[in-house]
């Protein structure tokens, strides 16, 4: 007997999310910042055994869109809520009300298991408090299971992984068992250097930001690459280059650091900066940049 589903990760805002995601999938999949609306995309981590395939979606936090990128990444959410096997909600022990009530209520009345995972234990000032939370998520979701974890230090996460086995469905794998994602390495790129991004600069200039990558040649010694940041505001892009370059130079060092562990091949890096007043709100350009 094979078993095979979709496990997908629904939640807030920096609930802790994508540690997470890459703690259970055992590589660095998603990008990790303390800032807000960190995951743009949908992304698919997969865990194979010779008995089951386990594929797990992150997912950015929910919200309530104040523009068109943001209409994109709660379409995510919403694929991801149409096609779970099982729901994995993470909340914390900071979070007194879930963002967006829809997305709520769509798990309510959601068909497959739900597993609340009550993340950051090891932030709670007692054990009261922890009950407490406990108590209050067990009221919202009656049927589901809360299990308090620390994601980020791996405590209780153990007993995740035996519990989503016995509630797969049987079936056959969805993705070859070599896998370990569907995305392609150009979106793990852009990635990268969006973390970077979002790690060096503060305020709006981040969110203003998207990444593309123009060329990607893979030569038998190195891979070369050509990466453009997409800014709204000149002044913007005065603040991503910075004095002489300094900026700039400092993320793609960085970047380039991190694309050589992922790749495990030496990297050149070239990254441009270009203005696009209204990529955020323009249908044909969220969906150049990968938002569908």
């Amino acid at each position: 007997m094979h078993k095979a589903g979709f496990i997908n990760i629904i939640g807030s805002p920096n609930v802790g999310k994508s540690t997470l995601m890459n703690r259970l999938v055992g590589e660095k999949l998603s990008i990790i910042t303390s800032k807000q609306q960190t995951t743009r995309h949908r992304i698919k981590g997969i865990v194979n055994s010779e008995n089951y395939q386990m594929v797990f979606s992150d997912t950015p936090g929910v919200l309530n869109p104040s523009y068109k990128l943001h209409e994109s990444m709660m379409k995510f959410v919403s694929s991801a809520l149409s096609d779970a096997d099982i729901i994995l909600f993470v909340t914390d022990i900071f979070e007194t009300k879930v963002n967006h009530e829809e997305t709520l209520e769509r798990i309510k009345k959601h068909s497959a298991p739900v597993i609340i995972l009550l993340n950051k234990i090891d932030l709670a000032k007692s054990q009261q408090e922890l009950e407490r939370k406990v108590d209050y998520w067990k009221e919202q979701i009656p049927r589901a299971e809360v299990l308090p974890i620390s994601a980020l230090h791996g405590l209780s996460t153990d007993f995740i992984f035996p519990r989503l086995e016995e509630l797969l469905p049987e079936g056959e794998p969805f993705f070859d068992k070599e896998e370990l994602t569907d995305k392609p390495m150009r979106f793990f790129v852009t990635e990268i250097i969006r973390e970077k991004i979002l790690q060096n600069y503060s305020k709006e200039v981040p969110y203003s930001c998207e990444v593309v990558v123009e060329e990607y040649y893979d030569e038998p010694h190195i891979i070369k690459i050509r990466a453009i940041i997409y800014v709204m505001r000149s002044t913007q892009k005065g603040i991503i280059i910075g004095h002489q370059g300094a900026k700039i130079k400092k993320v793609g060092t960085e970047a380039r650091i991190d694309i050589e562990k992922f790749v495990g091949k030496k990297v050149f890096l070239d990254l441009f900066v270009k203005v696009d007043a209204d990529w955020r709100d323009k249908d044909n350009k969220l969906k150049k940049f990968g938002y569908e």
